[in-house]
């Protein structure tokens, strides 16, 4: 029992000292100073690094040594100043000043010129396909069509090469004839009354060539014919091939034209002449269309009609017993006499043209 006292005592006797050790930490700790300016010197003063350079950072052993001049190898030295590279200009953006600024130009120094492009040279030269299509005979394709055969010739020189040039002073034949070259022109009038449709009339009455005899140099014709007393579109050109094309039947090129007629159209006669009127000699008469006028009288009719006989719309009117007052033509070809006046003319747009080329 005594000596169970004792080892009790023992283990009191070392509890005590390890809470006299931690005891003793703890009072050390309350007595340490808290950071800051109180906070102790470790081993003295602390040493100086030498002067400190604005922004405060500390400087490391004062001014930096200059690594002096080397001459070794030619290398320039680190310590001296830095060579100019040219006349100063103000910086951009804190960036460094090289020089003065120079356009870039990859050819050296010389300076850099814009080469323009030269303009083709117009010898007078003409490919043969063009001359025979400007001549009237046939279109450009056509004319390489007719090429090939043999059927031209350059100089008393059949000629079959398609890129052919033709010189001005060269002669061209087509089929043993002589053929020349010229700019296609086209015109359209507005035809008056008491002009014949002819390039020349033997008994020396006014004719249309007399309205557009100012419009070129070049020697034009009419395309198809009015009579006398009709009115309206009419079209000239010196272009044979298209001549051809529009006043063939093959091509059913559209006319309307405006009748005044000396009294009222019954229906039943516009029922037969939309059947078809027998005209002798050439046979049945159909038309494309026919009406009364919006707005206007009974007696005036618009009429669309492809045939190209001679004076077809009067003889069809005149087989049912009507008398044509007025005859206008209104339009040919889509092509019409809006804006202009009586006896007027004016040149296609080149929009016109290629219509009629592809129609």
């Amino acid at each position: 029992m005594n000596n169970r006292r004792n080892q009790s005592n023992n283990k009191n006797s070392q509890g005590g000292n390890a809470r006299g050790k931690g005891g003793s930490n703890s009072s050390s700790s309350s007595s340490r100073p808290s950071g800051g300016k109180g906070k102790p010197s470790f081993g003295g003063s602390k040493p100086s690094f030498g002067a400190k350079p604005e922004g405060g950072r500390p400087s490391f052993g004062g001014s930096k040594p200059s690594f002096g001049t080397r001459s070794e190898g030619g290398k320039p030295a680190f310590g001296g100043s830095k060579p100019s590279f040219g006349s100063a200009r103000p910086s951009e953006d804190g960036k460094k000043s090289f020089g003065p600024k120079k356009p870039f130009n990859k050819f050296g120094e010389q300076p850099f010129v814009k080469r323009l492009k030269k303009a083709p040279v117009d010898d007078g030269t003409i490919r043969l396909n063009k001359y025979v299509a400007n001549a009237g005979i046939a279109s450009r394709r056509e004319a390489d069509e007719l090429i090939k055969t043999g059927i031209v010739t350059v100089n008393g020189q059949v000629i079959s090469e398609m890129g052919y040039k033709v010189q001005p002073d060269d002669e061209v034949r087509f089929d043993g004839k002589k053929i020349s070259s010229q700019k296609n022109v086209y015109f359209l009038l507005n035809k008056p009354k008491g002009f014949i449709t002819t390039s020349k009339d033997e008994k020396d009455r006014q004719t249309v060539m007399d309205l557009v005899k100012t419009a070129t140099t070049a020697r034009i014709f009419p395309v198809g014919r009015l009579d006398r007393q009709t009115t309206g579109v009419l079209l000239f050109t010196n272009d044979g091939y298209l001549t051809k094309k529009l006043t063939h039947p093959s091509h059913d090129v559209k006319k309307i034209y405006h009748v005044t007629l000396d009294k009222k159209l019954t229906a039943n006669d516009m029922a037969d002449i939309k059947k078809g009127i027998r005209l002798i000699p050439e046979g049945i008469a159909i038309v494309d269309d026919i009406s009364y006028i919006e707005g206007r009288p009974k007696n005036e009719i618009g009429i669309e009609i492809h045939i190209g006989w001679n004076r077809v719309v009067r003889r069809l009117f005149e087989k049912l017993d009507y008398k044509v007052e007025t005859l206008d033509r209104v339009s040919f070809a889509g092509l019409t006499k809006k804006a202009l006046g009586r006896g007027e003319y004016r040149a296609l747009t080149e929009l016109e043209v290629n219509f009629l080329k592809m129609m």
